[in-house]
């Protein structure tokens, strides 16, 4: 192990610590959502330390940073580079590993290949991806990069607590044309690996140092809006009311019913309910429902969307009410590529740490990098499983496991020669 190039892990667990302060609250948890104060301030603070380290950092047109070393790309700036990275903004009180990990590890990589002066045979470039959290949209950033956006799309955006994304994104100084016109094309990554905490109890309770991830959930959502009639909650019978509130609760309830219907692995939330005008004493002329559905196979999750399509309309029938539905795009299954796997637990072993296949029933923004580069992920063990909550936790140990095994697939996708030598799969 001695003769690998290793991640300074003072500098990125201090960096972790940094960033977590960014948008911290009184419970504990983190409070950054993609283009607030607290996103902002932390990626001024971010921008800031990698150019002090002698990296270039730009933003694409919907925010995404993309960072490179102007010094190790000499002469090969023109191949296809190796993409590594994740996001920084956070569920509401959300925790300080989930995003951060992937983005800090994958700066802290880039740098010490610049600090080292690693001679690289393609690029290797860090991403910090905007909204992954679906704020506005599932993975906001990637399915720019991937699926792209028209304008039209990304002005009805709204946030979770009702901004126009349109507004928020031009305070932040964005331009919405420029957003839309973000696209990568099936060729100009060469790989992309991404670092992540587990989010699950796996790796912990069997002792597993890295999980090298197989393939990651298809993930669909949207709103549905029931429709009703604004009347006095004190004269109107309740036989007389068209109540949109009791139209969302009965759809709620019927949800836990459609999972085994599409499938024993779906899973179905609902996060957010907002009633319209909002008041004690109206009876709800409209009532919002934000869905969230996941299956591992893509067809399974269009399954239910189908199923939960359904059933909005029959409680709308059923209570004389309307309802409108609408899904965002579906983000299809992925399943990670054999080479990055391969690459992962290569690394892995030449560090002595231990590894296991594993899935992901979370999304992540790689799943839409697979569907134009060879794509992996490294999974690191959190702590009773916890994650998207205040007590989200990581152990140092498995941090800095996590990166040096990043660091070393990074350089066997960018096709330099590790240091040990011998350990190289090309």
């Amino acid at each position: 192990m001695s003769g690998l190039l290793s991640v300074d892990a003072d500098r990125l667990l201090a960096d972790l610590t940094t960033l977590g302060g960014f948008g911290r609250n009184g419970a504990g948890g983190v409070d950054r959502a993609s283009f607030s104060a607290a996103d902002l301030a932390a990626r001024a603070w971010l921008t800031a330390s990698c150019v002090k380290a002698g990296l270039r950092v730009e933003v694409d047109g919907i925010g995404n940073l993309v960072v490179s070393s102007p010094s190790l790309e000499e002469g090969i700036a023109d191949r296809a580079p190796v993409w590594t990275g994740s996001h920084i903004d956070a569920v509401p009180n959300g925790g300080m590993y989930d995003g951060p990990l992937g983005s800090l590890a994958a700066i802290e990589c880039l740098r010490r290949l610049h600090e080292e002066h690693v001679a690289l045979e393609r690029p290797v470039r860090a991403i910090v991806y905007v909204d992954e959290e679906g704020n506005y949209a599932h993975l906001l950033g990637s399915s720019a990069l991937t699926r792209g956006f028209v304008a039209d799309e990304l002005q009805e955006l709204r946030g979770r607590d009702g901004d126009r994304f349109a507004d928020t994104f031009a305070a932040a100084g964005g331009d919405l044309q420029a957003a839309a016109a973000v696209r990568l094309t099936p060729g100009s990554v060469h790989a992309s690996v991404e670092l992540h905490i587990e989010q699950g109890p796996v790796l912990e309770r069997e002792g597993v140092d890295v999980g090298v991830v197989s393939g990651i959930v298809s993930i669909g959502g949207g709103t549905v809006r029931f429709m009703g009639r604004a009347d006095h909650a004190g004269t109107t019978p309740m036989d007389a009311r068209k109540d949109a509130v009791l139209a969302a609760a009965d759809f709620i309830t019927r949800l836990p019913a459609l999972v085994p219907r599409a499938g024993a692995a779906s899973v179905v939330t609902t996060g957010i309910v907002r009633a319209r005008p909002g008041g004690s004493n109206v009876v709800a002329e409209e009532a919002e429902v934000v869905v969230d559905f996941r299956h591992p196979a893509t067809e399974k999750a269009r399954q239910l969307e189908e199923l939960i399509s359904a059933a909005a309309l029959d409680v709308a029938r059923e209570r004389e009410l309307q309802v409108n539905l609408d899904w965002e795009p579906l983000v299809p299954a992925a399943p990670m590529h054999q080479t990055v796997r391969n690459a992962i637990r290569e690394s892995a072993a030449a560090l002595g740490c231990s590894t296991r296949d594993i899935p992901s029933g979370a999304g992540h923004d790689s799943q839409n990098l697979a569907t134009i580069a060879p794509t992996g992920m490294i999974f690191v063990p959190s702590v009773d499983g916890r994650s998207h909550s205040p007590s989200e936790l990581t152990r140092d140990r498995d941090v800095v496991h996590g990166a040096d095994v990043l660091l070393g697939t990074l350089l066997r996708l960018a096709a330099a020669q590790p240091a040990a030598a011998t350990q190289d799969s090309h």
